[in-house]
């Protein structure tokens, strides 16, 4: 069994920047894939950034890209989504989540990952 926990949420104002962390115990989340996932009111839950187990490739949603960076550090358990010009279409509750299986290239669908943390809030004020 593993255990995410997420944090780093907090109010932050358009154009603001946030960094989000994801700590695991229980099973180690080597060499899983790990993403972060946002889910807005009403709508479904859609990938945000994902990694593969050594870093080695990671994924970037088309509406974050050139913005949010996304990283781990395998010694800590701990992956991050450093996010940068926030804006009120980036307010979500922010979920990461460990892979289902082990491969090279890191899933995109929420299917694609077993293990899930809480989530974690934070509105942008405009």
């Amino acid at each position: 069994q593993v255990q995410l926990v997420e944090s780093g949420g907090g109010l932050v104002q358009t154009g603001g920047s946030l960094r989000l962390s994801c700590s695991a115990s229980g099973r180690t989340f080597t060499p899983f894939s790990l993403g972060w996932f946002r889910q807005a009111p009403g709508k479904e839950r859609e990938i945000v950034a994902a990694i593969s187990w050594n870093g080695g490739d990671t994924y970037y949603a088309d509406f974050v890209k050139g913005r949010f960076t996304i990283s781990r550090d395998n010694a800590k358990n701990t992956v991050y989504l450093e996010m940068n010009s926030l804006n009120p279409e980036n307010t979500a509750t922010y979920y990461c989540a460990r892979a289902r299986g082990v491969g090279q290239q890191a899933p995109t669908p929420p299917t694609g990952y077993l293990y899930w943390g809480q989530g974690t809030k934070f509105p942008v004020s405009s």
